[in-house]
Order: C-alpha cells, then structure tokens, then sequence
C-alpha cells in the first residue's frame, strides 16, 4: 500500500491560465471607487499595479498565455506531483481514494511562487524598480523575494508581528533573498503609527500590514505593490495547479468526486479547484468543492458578503468579499497564512452561487491532522494546509461510514519545514483552540462602509 506519484512530462505543463470568469453563470460584482462609490477604471489601480496585471484583473478571456520568462522558471519545479495517499487511505481504512497535489516542492516551500514569478515579470515588464508588499506566516513575502532576486527587483516586505517574532526562519528566507523585512504594524509608515498610538502591543495583522504596503508603495513611480492572494489575477496564475491535476489524473484513469482545499485569501483554493469548477460549468463532471478555514477567522462561515476594504487603513478598493470587518485582528494561532479578515470575491461569488461549500475547523484537529498525514505520508504540511488534510480526512472518514467509495482530491500547498515550533508548541501541548464568536463578528462588521451596501 505505497504512496503512488503522478508525474507530467515537462512539455506538459500548462502553456495558458485558466480565467473562471469566462464560464461562471452571473458575473461577479463591480469593484468600487471607496470615494465615489462607482466602479474604479484602470487610471484608479495604474498607482498600484502594471497595466498587464490591471487587464488581466478584470479579463473574461477563458484562457491567458503564460510568457515564456514566466514558463523558464516555472520549469524549476513544475510540474509538481500528485500523490495517491494510499498510506493515508490505509490509516484510516477508508474506501475512498485520496489524491493530493504536492505545492511544497517549489523552491520557496509553496504554491505561492506560482503568482510571485508573474507579477515580478510584468512588473519587470513597465519598468518597476522595487515592489512593496505585506505577509502573514511567511510564505508569500519568500516568494516574491525569491521573484524579486530572479527578475532583479528590490522587494520590501511587512511581515505581521506576530508571524516575524513567531516564524523567525521565514524572516531568514526572505532576507537571504534579498527582501528587507519589517514587523507590521511599523513606525515606518502614517498606517503603522496610528495603529502603535492606539495598541502599542499590537500584534499586526493582513489588513494593516496591506495598509502599509499600499502606503509606501504609491509614493514612488519606481514601486509597484504585490499582492499574495484575494485578487483575480492572483488566483489566475495559481490555475497551473488545477489544470496539472487535471492531466495526472487523467494518467491515473481517475476524477474527483470532492476537491478540498485551505482558504484564507483563497489562492491555493482557487488555483487547484477553479479548472474543475470550469469543466463542470462546461458541461464536465460534477464535483463537490469545499473550502476549508480556521473556526479563528471564518470569513466563509460567518462573515458577512458584503462590499469592505482590502485593508484597514481603507487605502483599497471596496470589493464584495465574505468578510469580517476590516478592522478585524486575529488572535495569534499558527496559521498565519490564514488570518485575513476578508476572502477572495471570485471565492465568495462561487459561494453566494452555491458552486462551493465551506467549513471550518479548530486549530488543534488540524494539527493532529497534520501530525497523522506526516506519520502515514512522510511529508509535514504547512499548519495553513492543515485545514485541507483535516477537511480530506473528514471526507475519507465520511465515505468509511456511508460504505462508499469517493475520490477525493486536495492541495497539499506547503509544507512546515519554517513552522517546526508550531508543530513543537503543539506536541507540548501549548497551543490552544479559538473561535470567534458570534458578539465579536457583530463588533467588527458595524464597521461597513455604507458604500454598495
């Protein structure tokens, strides 16, 4: 009962992205002007991004080539494996198969690179000397140093407090790139300081640490920001995962029945799910396709769909998203990569039209679900992928008790090679359960902006 690896031939890697907006039933809402309350043009997001970018943000072609630059490198590690856990399958006598798509081989340790790579060469592209941008655990901050240090451009990354003093080998990472790395919320910019004057012991979160990264980047021609998940275009480039997946499992003789993935800002999610999504609303095979998130910041299962900013200084656009307030903090748990108040809004749309579904789940069952996939399966997932190993088991254990079989596919997106304390804290018995709770979603969404709502 051995693991089983699917490998692509090198010239079958994805030529194209896939763009889900050419298929879906409804469009997606407008993104707004906070000010004028009207949809923002390309003049509005040119202080921010390359025109490229900006175009491919608002595209309804169903397929974008991928540059050759960004293929060159993409060749470095993709395509990246499927694996058949049958290790996994037989620890939990299940009948169901389970797949998992392996991201963590990529030379930053995750599926991030996928969008780093092409923002670093578009932003190349127009000219950008320096790209500015914020991280939570670590894993998109050393994805675009390592773009940055490919493409030759100057990265500065705010790194959320909690994650710099927790996560201090992702900090290492990003320098040994080349990135200058600063604790959010900073003295550096007028976002920072107004959070110190109120919370002096702060422990940052992506929302503030977006509102520094705008801030500092629209001050200079020269500096473009950069963005990890939640935009359009950032879940475009993840697609090569899903569309690699696609062509394995079609070497395996297989489909999926359910596709499960972790969502914070919705990336990884999307990148593997949006091409099976895509069939089916071509008239393919039906999937189920669950979201799965930390119960200590549950944008899908009980924030509201509701138009709010990207950050909070509210310096972004306003974008119907599931959120929980812009003003929301997390508590400190592991999965830092999953503590964004908001969810991407192709993410959220597919939700509002009931093409996903979404759960969410304590911190401690992800890490003994973690914990039991690194003992059967030899890899230690990154605590945000957690949440999709968690969500496969339940699934797997599911079809144990129906007596049916069910193929089930997920994205294993890192691995927790930089978060060994996590999985340290946790063996003794330090990490604790947190849930939001019910009077605290209502505090922080009274906040909304009256704009679209």
């Amino acid at each position: 009962m051995d693991t089983v690896k699917y490998l692509l031939p090198e010239d079958r890697m994805p030529s194209a992205w896939y763009n889900i907006v050419a298929d879906l039933p409804a469009p997606p809402p407008t993104v707004l002007h906070p000010g004028t309350g009207q949809p923002i043009g390309p003049a509005d997001l040119a202080p921010l991004f390359p025109m490229a970018l900006i175009q491919q943000e608002v595209s309804q072609e169903r397929t974008i080539e991928i540059p050759e630059e960004v293929q060159a490198i993409y060749r470095q590690w993709r395509p990246t494996p499927l694996y058949r856990a049958r290790r996994l399958e037989q620890a939990l006598d299940t009948p169901a198969k389970i797949y998992y798509k392996y991201e963590g081989v990529s030379p930053a340790g995750s599926h991030k690179p996928n969008t780093a790579v092409a923002q670093a060469y578009y932003n190349k592209q127009e000219g950008v000397k320096r790209l500015v941008t914020e991280t939570g655990a670590g894993q998109w901050g050393s994805a675009l140093a390592m773009a940055g240090a490919c493409f030759g451009l100057e990265v500065l990354v705010y790194m959320v407090k909690v994650s710099y003093q927790q996560k201090p080998y992702r900090r290492a990472l990003m320098e040994t790139y080349g990135a200058r790395v600063v604790a959010s919320p900073s003295e550096e910019t007028n976002a920072g300081r107004a959070i110190l004057a109120e919370r002096p012991d702060s422990t940052g979160s992506l929302g503030i640490a977006i509102s520094e990264a705008v801030e500092i980047a629209a001050q200079s021609e020269e500096s473009k920001y950069a963005l990890g998940s939640v935009l359009n275009h950032v879940l475009l480039h993840q697609t090569v995962i899903g569309e690699e997946a696609l062509a394995q499992l079609e070497m395996a003789g297989d489909y999926p029945d359910i596709i499960v993935g972790c969502t914070g800002g919705g990336s990884n999610f999307a990148g593997c799910a949006f091409p099976f999504i895509g069939a089916k609303l071509r008239g393919g095979r039906d999937v189920r396709v669950i979201a799965v998130e930390p119960m200590a910041c549950p944008s899908l299962t009980k924030g509201k769909y509701a138009y709010d900013f990207g950050d909070t200084a509210h310096l972004t656009p306003l974008v119907k998203m599931h959120t929980l307030g812009s003003t929301f903090v997390p508590p400190g748990f592991h999965a830092g990569g999953l503590r964004y108040h908001g969810m991407a809004p192709l993410v959220s749309h597919l939700l509002d039209l009931e093409l996903i579904e979404a759960i969410a789940f304590q911190q401690l069952e992800t890490f003994a679900a973690g914990v039991q996939f690194a003992r059967t399966e030899g890899i230690v997932p990154a605590p945000e992928a957690n949440h999709a190993v968690v969500g496969a088991i339940r699934e797997a254990l599911r079809c144990k008790e129906a007596g049916v079989s069910r193929t089930i596919l997920f994205n294993l997106c890192g691995h927790g090679h930089f978060d060994m304390q996590a999985y340290t804290d946790y063996q003794a018995g330090k990490l604790h359960d947190y849930e939001y709770s019910a009077e605290d979603v209502a505090m922080a969404l009274a906040g909304l902006p009256s704009v679209g709502n």
